[in-house]
């Protein structure tokens, strides 16, 4: 008979345990190493290396319990990308989608949670003082306004719409509330090349993901949209 099944045998897991054991330390390092970063991994789209949906939404909810009178709700929508993917193909669309989500990286900082929330849309969450936020939401859509340069060389115009929300402005703490109303701020300035900050009344408006009863409204300080 087979020494390993007999001894597996005649003392059960006890016997488990011992072999257990005997695996190197090292070994299970190893092991414990690859799967943390299998979901770190997982939690990240592997195209822009943004957060999930998901994994934003929980980590804009966490930074929400702990600092959230100071933060800002930002998102974005690309302008015009179903054009650039039918004039210049898919491969060039998931260049400029891997462009914007390094310029959304660098632009909100090591401290925010960015993620892609699907398509081509993002969102942020950061902290940004009031008396920076126009300045700095203004340097975001220039960023954002900046051609992108695809593997063949060709400079490709690229533009978004960006919307924000804060508790001040909103009344609210809560994660849906400020991304509909940034949503909503966001819609009333579709293509208007400038970001829009919401006010309470955009708290309330009642549409799908903030874009279906988005209705005309002003751009980010009162300038016409």
């Amino acid at each position: 008979m087979d020494p390993v099944l007999h001894l597996r045998g005649r003392f059960g897991q006890r016997t488990l345990l011992l072999t257990t054991a005997a695996v190197p330390l090292t070994g299970w390092t190893v092991h414990a190493i690859t799967l943390h970063r299998r979901l770190a991994a997982s939690r990240k789209d592997p195209l822009t290396g943004l957060l999930r949906r998901d994994a934003y939404t929980a980590r804009a909810r966490q930074i929400l319990r702990r600092h959230g009178d100071n933060m800002t709700v930002v998102m974005i929508d690309a302008d015009h990308f179903k054009q650039i993917n039918d004039t210049f193909g898919h491969a060039a669309g998931d260049t400029v989608l891997a462009a914007f989500g390094a310029r959304l990286t660098a632009w909100a900082g090591p401290r925010a949670a960015v993620g892609r929330l699907g398509g081509d849309e993002f969102a942020i969450i950061l902290h940004l003082p009031a008396a920076s936020l126009e300045q700095r939401l203004a340097q975001l859509v220039r960023m954002l306004h900046t051609p992108v340069v695809l593997d063949n060389g060709r400079a490709v115009g690229v533009a978004a719409s960006v919307g924000a929300a804060t508790p001040h402005t909103v009344g609210s703490r809560d994660l849906a509330v400020l991304q509909r109303a940034a949503d909503a701020a966001l819609y009333s300035g579709k293509h208007s090349g400038r970001a829009v900050l919401a006010d309470v009344t955009r708290a309330t408006v009642p549409s799908v993901n903030g874009r279906r009863a988005g209705r005309p409204g002003t751009s980010l300080w009162g300038r016409a949209a």
